[in-house]
């Protein structure tokens, strides 16, 4: 009878090893991430993590480091000076492209949640991408999702990337200060700068991504956005660690299901708000839908990033990318976070 209840204690453990539900300890409690303007909605679900302590409900110590754009902290994970990055999905595809094995392994975005935008004095000669000729269009960093958006826009008009100025002005106040001092001709950013600049009547969105309508109507399908991605050699030395960063993500995106915009208002830190609490209900209320459902991105999202690169950088045009390559999905699976 007591060798009865042994196996089947150990056949439990098993069972529940498999599903996730059973978990060692951490083989890098300490985590160093890299972000590329975290006080974007762009990036919501890794705040949310953050102050609600999800990181540390599932043991471990996450550092956030945050760069002026997405571009430097791949830079920066490449670098080695951090060890994990929220940021475009589009990264891993592009350093698969390169040879350098970069994994997605939660998905935070399913849409890109980003808008580009005229100048309101600019609105009459400037009315789709074919205009954006000779034009300085502001980017968060050169390289950035920001900076793709406007790129493949052009493309799709016949225009190459030599034919616009792109200038970098971060993801907060610094990019609505660039807008109202006339630095830019052109913003391509995300919430809630769109919203603060949109309340002051000094733009007029042209592109949208912030709505699945939006999204379709510039790439023709799905194209997910943020995503937790590692170098694969850290997710294969540190499968535990990569786990419980993906249970924290995942419990952050199961609480903006259930959430209010006041109440991820109230969750996010004041300077978040830039300045007016309201304006950023407001641009919560245009954002959630867009965060993922499941964590997983699809086979029908790989293929809309893989095409719009392929049409906008020479490199990747003829490299063989496996994009079961670009995204793990073991994670996401394996958690009890549903």
């Amino acid at each position: 009878m007591r060798a009865l209840k042994t196996i089947g204690l150990s056949l439990l453990a098993a069972c529940l090893a498999s599903s996730g539900l059973a978990q060692g300890p951490p083989e890098k409690p300490k985590v160093v991430l890299g972000v590329g303007g975290k006080p974007a909605l762009y990036y919501l679900p890794l705040t949310i993590a953050e102050r609600k302590g999800f990181f540390k409900e599932e043991g471990l110590e996450v550092e956030i480091n945050d760069f002026a754009g997405g571009a430097r902290a791949l830079q920066a994970l490449v670098g080695g000076s951090v060890d994990v990055v929220t940021g475009a999905y589009e990264h891993t595809v592009r350093m698969q492209a390169k040879g350098q094995d970069i994994r997605g392994v939660a998905e935070l975005g399913r849409f890109p949640l980003i808008t580009v935008a005229v100048r309101k004095e600019h609105a009459a000669p400037i009315k789709s991408a074919a205009d954006f000729k000779g034009r300085k269009i502001g980017v968060t960093a050169p390289g950035s999702s920001t900076h793709l958006i406007p790129l493949y826009a052009m493309s799709k008009a016949g225009l190459k990337a030599a034919d616009a100025a792109f200038v970098g002005v971060g993801a907060t106040a610094s990019a609505v200060a660039a807008v109202q001092r006339g630095e830019i001709d052109i913003i391509s950013n995300t919430e809630p700068v769109i919203s603060k600049l949109e309340q002051e009547g000094a733009i007029v969105p042209l592109i949208d991504t912030r709505t699945e309508a939006g999204t379709r109507a510039l790439f023709g399908g799905s194209n997910p956005a943020a995503t937790l991605y590692a170098r694969a050699e850290f997710i294969e030395k540190n499968p535990e660690t990569t786990q419980r960063l993906v249970n924290a993500l995942l419990k952050a995106l199961k609480w903006l299901r259930g959430a209010t915009p006041e109440e991820v208002a109230e969750a996010v830190p004041p300077e978040y708000h830039l300045g007016d609490k309201g304006l950023y209900v407001a641009a919560l209320r245009k954002s959630l839908d867009a965060y993922s459902r499941d964590g997983l991105v699809s086979p029908e999202g790989m293929k809309s990033v893989l095409d719009m690169l392929k049409t906008l950088d020479p490199e990747i045009q003829n490299a063989a990318v496996d994009l079961a390559k670009t995204f793990d999905d073991r994670f996401v699976r394996r958690s009890p976070v549903k």
